[in-house]
């Protein structure tokens, strides 16, 4: 049970940050504003495939990996190189973040098509939460019980994130009335710099996983 918990608090954290659902519901009202009667259902949608995402990255990521045989110190650099240049970019450019977000938003019109694409993809599970949730999956123990509880945690990370999404796009009208512009900027900011943080560490962790065996053949 301990090893469960163990792997959602690894986990958690780490997608929460980069999906960040508060921000993503100032994007989503936006979005959705024009027809209030599709917001409830497309973000249950928007959920529902976001858990179906970071399941699937954490799950089955790294058979892909090994599959196009790609190393995990490989996808941990490049995936921590992406992670920390969006946070930099968020940290830096937040207004010109959300600016390229709302245009990859404007061409969508159905409420499935706005579901899945951009609201989905990538603005709320875009590359960046993936090769997070790869290198969480790619980081699993050997032993079965082990293995067991540990995509029991992750999982269970990524149940509740979806839940959070669900609430937080759902209640996205009271939560842009609550925090206004400058709170939104502020919270972007403070998960922007978050992300920064954990982009630098996945990169740091990949860094020593290529170069470890290097120095120890020395």
């Amino acid at each position: 049970m301990s090893e469960a918990f163990d792997a959602f608090l690894l986990g958690f954290p780490a997608l929460f940050s980069i999906v960040n659902p508060i921000s993503g519901a100032f994007i989503f009202r936006e979005l959705t504003q024009r027809r209030p009667g599709d917001s409830n259902r497309v973000a249950r949608l928007v959920a529902l495939y976001s858990l179906v995402v970071m399941t699937v990255a954490l799950w089955a990521g790294s058979y892909v990996l090994a599959f196009f045989g790609i190393s995990l110190g490989a996808l941990r650099v490049a995936g921590g190189i992406v992670v920390a240049l969006n946070g930099w970019h968020l940290l830096n450019a937040p207004e010109h973040h959300e600016a390229e977000k709302h245009d990859q938003a404007a061409a969508a019109r159905d409420a499935e098509d706005v579901a899945l694409f951009p609201l989905t993809i990538p603005i709320t599970t875009g590359p960046g939460t993936i090769a997070v949730a790869v290198a969480l999956g790619s980081s699993r123990p050997e032993g079965t019980l082990d293995l067991v509880w540990f995509f029991l945690g992750m999982t269970l990370a990524t149940v509740v994130l979806a839940g959070l999404i669900w609430i937080a796009y759902g209640s996205s009208d009271r939560i842009s009335h609550l925090m206004g512009p400058r709170g939104s900027r502020t919270v972007t900011r403070i998960s922007a710099f978050l992300l920064l943080c954990i982009g630098v560490q996945i990169l740091i962790i990949g860094v020593q996983n290529v170069l470890g065996p290097m120095l120890a053949a020395h």
